[in-house]
């Protein structure tokens, strides 16, 4: 009987080792399909789902609207357009670390750093996972798969934690990426357990876009905040 035991005993720790070896060559092909399409894709735009949880109301605000990415390249900083239709209209430029919102309801222009805003500039912080190399995952990030998880859109993707290892404005981030390598999903945690949770549909990749698309117009008479 003890013996029996002790071949259970070893059984069960050679079918848990098997699917922990399983799951890191999963993690590892996930990696490499998302590298191999972070180096193939040059622009993309697509419709945009914004959910922004407030823990401290415990509310959520849902925004939708429209985005165009240039993604970071060595000689370029990420470049974000957002034009939200719904459920009001305001237009956001984020280029590498710095954003600009303009409000056009309360004519207002926000300005200011990425890390630094209390508004739907967040959403940048969000995005800009979706720049990121492989070897930039694996060097700031600890990286862990959790499975598989189907989207809103009806889209399959594998579920990704990254938890930073140094010292951030949040917590952890999570990335939900489809067959193609490409990040369908992003959520930025907060330290104060706030989320920013952004999803991406109807996309279409390596479009044509300018630096001129990216500049944010609005009126002379506009009130610039600055933060």
């Amino acid at each position: 009987m003890l013996r029996g035991a002790i071949i259970l005993c070893f059984g069960f720790f050679f079918l848990s080792l098997s699917s922990e070896v399983k799951a890191q060559l999963l993690l590892r092909e996930i990696l490499k399909r998302m590298d191999e399409h972070h180096k193939a894709l040059t622009s993309l735009q697509a419709n945009v789902l914004m959910e922004k949880y407030n823990s401290q109301l415990d509310e959520v605000d849902v925004t939708e609207g429209v985005v165009k990415y240039l993604p970071k390249t060595p000689k370029r900083a990420m470049y974000v357009r957002l034009d939200w239709t719904k459920p009001v209209v305001e237009h956001i430029s984020v280029i590498g670390n710095t954003y600009t919102l303009y409000r056009p309801r309360l004519n207002q222009v926000y300005v200011g750093k990425t890390d630094e805003a209390k508004n739907n500039a967040k959403v940048g912080n969000a995005l800009a996972f979706m720049s990121m190399s492989k070897e930039e995952l694996r060097a700031n990030y600890t990286v862990n798969y959790l499975g598989k998880e189907r989207l809103k859109d009806g889209v399959e993707t594998w579920h990704l934690e990254l938890i930073p290892k140094k010292a951030s404005s949040y917590k952890a981030a999570y990335l939900w990426v489809d067959v193609d390598g490409m990040p369908r999903q992003a959520k930025v945690v907060e330290t104060n357990g706030d989320t920013t949770t952004v999803l991406l549909y109807n996309i279409q990749k390596n479009v044509t876009l300018k630096g001129s698309d990216f500049e944010i117009r609005y009126p002379k008479d506009a009130k610039l905040i600055r933060g």
